[in-house]
């Protein structure tokens, strides 16, 4: 048997952990929708610290969006596969991707995959950016949490777990 360790170990102000036991399984209702086919489940927001956590979720093929990134990057391919107009690299399940501060690509699925999800940490955010390189629009974990905010509104079950993973 497991046992909490005494208050005295956990210093003032630390959050409590994010655990989400089985994302797998996780309710569909937490699952943003982003745009057609696209959706996103918030795993950690940070508003404090400037970054996001999330699995990103493809249900259709085709450019999903061309993009600069003002932070790092991290990403792990969990099913499908994608890959980069810009690069000679695919990212297929169980691939591990870094993507430097500056870096502009275009995100696209292939047409014989189903569903892509990824696990992203995303530190800064997106500017993205049309065919003529010209700015459309920015995603941050500000753009994300409002996003999740909308979505939860009717659901306190959702708002619930929205508030567990705020930092």
């Amino acid at each position: 048997m497991r046992h909490a360790l005494p208050s005295a170990y956990r210093p003032h102000g630390v959050s409590h952990d994010i655990v989400i036991p089985d994302i797998a399984s996780t309710s569909e209702a937490l699952w943003v929708p982003q745009a057609e086919g696209v959706a996103f489940l918030p795993l950690c927001l940070s508003p404090t610290q400037g970054y996001y956590v999330n699995l990103l979720r493809v249900r259709k093929s085709g450019v999903l969006s061309c993009h600069r990134h003002s932070g790092t990057v991290h990403a792990h391919v969990l099913k499908g596969r994608w890959y980069y107009k810009e690069h000679d690299w695919e990212a297929a399940q169980g691939s591990y991707i870094m993507e430097p501060p500056g870096e502009t690509h275009t995100l696209i699925v292939p047409p014989d995959v189903d569903e892509m999800v990824t696990w992203f940490h995303v530190t800064g955010g997106y500017t993205y950016l049309d065919e003529k390189g010209q700015i459309t629009g920015i995603e941050d974990v500000f753009t994300k949490l409002e996003r999740a905010r909308q979505h939860y509104a009717d659901s306190q079950g959702a708002r619930a777990h929205l508030e567990r993973i705020i930092r």
